[in-house]
């Protein structure tokens, strides 16, 4: 159903706010007895208190994680028996997808449609992907000597901690949880402090969907405290994040001063969109660069940040692609009408905002460049489009995390895929031509996990994604993430 701008209002007025971890299978008080101020940033007001959790709180988590699979209540229930209770989980989901919706609308900014329209069904629909294709994974019977059998087969590793990041706080605990969770894991998550919410609420709705009480824990709080406890832990087996790449970067050295624990990165990003003149729908390609730099407010790793366009159609590109920026203009996220919502703090868009003053020095704005105040809130800013920077501008080395994109013009194809792989990150890449062998020629030069033609920012459940260089390494999605959390073992049968 449709809601409107009244009624999502209405909602958001009786939500209910609660931001003690669950632990254990309960909401339990932080040891400390402090808690941060969770405060709307489209608004300002506040909205619950975040338990700031400590060491201790991980160690009884981690302690709770590690009870549930050694029990083997979920580790060793079988995959049909998992299968059946991630069905049941993806369920609840969607029946309180609004809530979902409105917790992350409320807690990051993004605008509450695309929260109940896509995060929160899609991540439904991802638990029943994973607990569909766990079921139908195979081991192994190699060949082997005469009078022995060998059988290899994939198991999970044990205790797995997710760090989580703030701009799909719903979709990308999704994206780690549903393969560790179908593997038979158990796991610790850190939501973010900035949008903890809908993590807490899921860990609810696991007990409900019949998952055993210590097999999803989370633990709220600092990156500081418990994101540094839970990559030094002894007692966890393997850590999957998403986020920045100096805290992945962190993150293995923790990992190397514990246990040597696996890791998953998935970090940061500066994509490039390369738009040749023999592409076949230069509007299309407009909009669709459009929704790539500015969708979510622009607060995404794989956003198609820096455009280059062939010089032949560089001045008609960049004419359609500013008309096409104005309808991601800012709006309050409860209104259907908006095209983005507020940035996550105005701490963040003040970042943002010396960015768009530095480059307005810089270079030239071609369009947007403003900062509205919407709600008494200063954290929205406008699309803007920058011209004229220079290579080494911190608009093309720098992830902005915001509405801000580049477009340059290029002259040929080599100058266009040397300029694109100019980063060091490789996390996505798109391109737009009409010819085919221009896009297997181009597409196999350009460093990207992912590179999508004709199209920006492509993703399904049925294929990896993920980085090069520093954007980190390992894959969400598909049934790729399954050997993130699980890995190969051989018992060598000697019967003869």
């Amino acid at each position: 159903m449709t809601r409107t701008h009244a009624e999502w209002r209405a909602a958001a007025a009786a939500l209910p706010f609660d931001g003690r971890p669950v632990i254990d299978g309960a909401r339990v008080d932080g040891s400390s007895g402090q808690t941060i101020a969770k405060t709307n940033p489209a608004t300002g007001a506040v909205l619950s208190q975040i338990h700031a959790c400590t060491e201790a709180d991980v160690d009884t988590a981690v302690a709770s994680a590690r009870r549930a699979y050694a029990s083997g209540a979920w580790s060793r229930a079988g995959a049909g028996h998992r299968r059946e209770r991630l069905l049941e989980l993806a369920r609840l989901i969607e029946a309180r997808a609004d809530e979902f919706a409105l917790y992350d609308s409320l807690d990051m900014g993004k605008p509450v449609r695309e929260a109940a329209a896509i995060d929160a069904p899609g991540s439904a629909a991802l638990y029943r992907f994973y607990g569909e294709a766990v079921e139908k994974q195979e081991d192994l019977i190699p060949m082997t000597p005469p009078g022995s059998t060998a059988l290899v087969t994939r198991e999970a590793l044990g205790v797995v901690a997710v760090i989580v990041a703030w701009n799909y706080p719903l979709e990308i605990a999704t994206w780690k949880l549903a393969p560790a969770l179908a593997a038979g894991n158990s796991v610790v998550v850190k939501p973010p402090v900035e949008a903890s919410h809908s993590a807490l609420l899921l860990a609810e709705l696991a007990i409900e969907a019949g998952i055993p009480a210590g097999v999803l824990n989370v633990v709220t709080g600092r990156g500081s405290t418990v994101g540094r406890a839970l990559a030094l832990h002894d007692d966890v087996d393997m850590l999957a994040f998403t986020g920045s790449t100096e805290v992945a970067k962190q993150l293995q050295q923790y990992a190397g001063q514990s246990n040597l624990k696996r890791l998953a990165l998935e970090a940061g990003g500066k994509s490039a969109n390369l738009i040749f003149a023999d592409c076949d729908d230069l509007r299309a390609a407009a909009e669709k660069a459009a929704f790539g730099s500015f969708y979510n407010q622009g607060e995404v790793c794989s956003a198609n940040s820096r455009i280059f366009v062939e010089r032949e159609v560089y001045d008609e590109f960049l004419a359609l692609y500013a008309e096409a920026a104005r309808a991601y203009a800012p709006g309050d996220p409860l209104d259907p009408a908006s095209g983005i919502g507020a940035l996550v703090s105005e701490r963040h868009a003040d970042e943002v905002w010396a960015t768009i003053e530095r480059a307005r020095r810089d270079g030239r704005i071609a369009a947007g460049g403003a900062r509205p105040e919407i709600n008494g809130s200063r954290a929205f800013i406008e699309p803007t489009i920058v011209t004229g920077v220079p290579a080494d501008h911190e608009l093309h080395t720098r992830e902005i995390f915001g509405p801000v994109a580049v477009v340059t013009p290029f002259d040929t194809e080599e100058e266009a895929v040397a300029r694109a792989n100019e980063t060091p990150y490789g996390l996505a890449a798109s391109l737009w031509t009409g010819s085919l062998s221009r896009a297997h020629r181009v597409s196999q030069r350009l460093v990207a996990g992912t590179v999508s033609v004709n199209t920006v920012d492509a993703l399904g459940f049925t294929t990896p994604f993920g980085g090069f260089k520093q954007s980190g390494f390992g894959r969400d999605l598909s049934v790729h993430a399954l050997e993130n959390y699980t890995d190969y073992k051989t018992t060598w049968l000697q019967w003869g």
